[in-house]
């Protein structure tokens, strides 16, 4: 089930989306950023170069694994605020 496929994303709450560059899903997150804009949703999308699928799970191997994790601790706690 792909949420790209929903009639309407209206009224969702505000998102952050990370995309990996060699990710297969990159596209995907990309698409479903623009479709959650379009929605009139908030959007933050991080586009993180030259990562692969999963880099989040290696933060002692991936350089970009701290910062997008720093990132996703960000923006969970804006959310409960």
């Amino acid at each position: 089930m792909s949420p790209l496929l929903s009639e309407s994303l209206a009224g969702l709450p505000p998102a952050l989306i990370e995309v990996a560059e060699h990710d297969p899903l990159h596209d995907d997150g990309v698409q479903y950023a623009d479709a959650l804009r379009a929605a009139g949703v908030p959007v933050q999308l991080i586009s993180y170069p030259s990562m692969p699928h999963g880099f989040l799970n290696f933060p002692r191997f991936a350089r970009d694994a701290k910062p997008a994790l720093a990132a996703v601790v960000k923006a969970q706690r804006k959310a409960l605020r």
